[in-house]
């Protein structure tokens, strides 16, 4: 049996956080090149996994979002038994998810305490939430030793991605590569309304840019359809509707083709900061300041009003002031 550490990480359902967890991979390199990382998630995330090098293996969790399912979670823990880990660190806190590494014997098994998880989390870090503002820092913090002090310096998500395979799936969509600037809009947010950005002002951005020659390229799963394809019709379908049209994986090598991107506070606008790509980051119901882009060619637009942020789906004071009052005007001026 090998004598370097080999972690099993649980991590995050959402696409955003687990860019955000990245973080925690790089120090965790930084402090033992040798160490070895595997990540225990939800299948939807194993095409970011696979575009960090730090990250040996991706394990894809057989579990419904929010299924409880103990017997599952204790047989598939007891699968991972021999695979020999010696810590396992939780990066999500619900009971649930730490069954699966107590039932793989793991020895550490570190987290902040949760929902209450006693002996299941050996290792408990005290989540204090003034030195600890963002999910990255809380991330981070579980890599260290207990009571070390967060590094001044956290890297920086930065995901691999493959030009050559964005030019496939381009000649799939029977378009050709770009000759000109690309502008990529991310106008969804899986979260909710109050995340996202009037479908309106993305069509007058898009309108202005193709105006200056670009190319503009909207970008959104399935569920975001019914507004690329309102944006694209206000634009008299000039551009290029990706929403629903592309997996996670092919929406990543997409959009690294881009120059600049416009988003919501969404998992594509931290898949963009982790892509190095110029971003305008728009956020209304949530913080900057909790889940800011990691990346110094992002900037943020965000009003800091009263009501906010809520984080709400919905306006509970049904005006959505803090993104109604962000004006495409102040976002172009980010573009030039």
């Amino acid at each position: 049996m090998s004598n370097h550490n080999k972690i099993l990480v649980l991590g995050p359902s959402w696409v955003g956080d687990m860019v955000l967890a990245q973080s925690l991979f790089k120090t965790l390199k930084q402090q033992d090149a040798k160490c070895i990382i595997d990540v225990a998630a939800p299948a939807w995330t194993l095409p970011l996994i696979e575009r960090m090098p730090e990250v040996n293996q991706g394990i894809a969790l057989p579990f419904k979002h929010g299924q409880f399912a103990l017997f599952e979670r204790i047989k598939f823990g007891k699968s991972l038994r021999a695979q020999g880990y010696t810590q396992a660190i939780i990066l999500t806190n619900s009971f649930k998810s730490a069954i699966l590494p107590f039932a793989a014997n793991i020895r550490q098994r570190t987290s902040f305490l949760g929902e209450m998880r006693y002996g299941l989390i050996n290792d408990i870090r005290s989540l204090d939430k003034v030195k600890l503002p963002r999910t990255v820092d809380r991330f981070v913090t579980l890599g260290l030793k207990a009571n070390a002090e967060l590094p001044k310096h956290i890297p920086n998500p930065t995901l691999i991605s493959s030009a050559e395979n964005a030019h496939i799936t381009l000649q799939k969509l029977g378009k050709s590569n770009p000759t000109t600037k690309v502008l990529g809009l991310c106008p969804g947010a899986e979260y909710g309304e109050a995340k996202r950005w009037p479908a309106k002002y993305y069509a007058e951005i898009a309108r202005e840019s193709i105006n200056k020659g670009w190319q503009v390229w909207l970008f959104g799963s399935g569920k975001d359809t019914a507004v690329t394809a309102e944006i694209n019709q206000l634009t008299n379908n000039q551009c290029l509707d990706l929403g629903g049209k592309t997996n996670l994986s092919e929406a990543i090598d997409l959009m690294s083709l881009c120059d600049a991107i416009v988003s919501n506070d969404s998992g594509l606008m931290h898949v963009a900061a982790a892509l190095d790509k110029k971003l305008v980051a728009i956020y209304g119901s949530s913080s900057p300041y909790h889940t800011p882009p990691m990346s110094s060619k992002a900037v943020i637009e965000y009003l800091g009003l009263e009501c906010s942020p809520c984080y709400k789906r919905e306006c509970p004071l049904n005006h959505l002031n803090c993104l109604k009052q962000i004006q495409p005007a102040s976002v172009l001026l980010h573009l030039q």
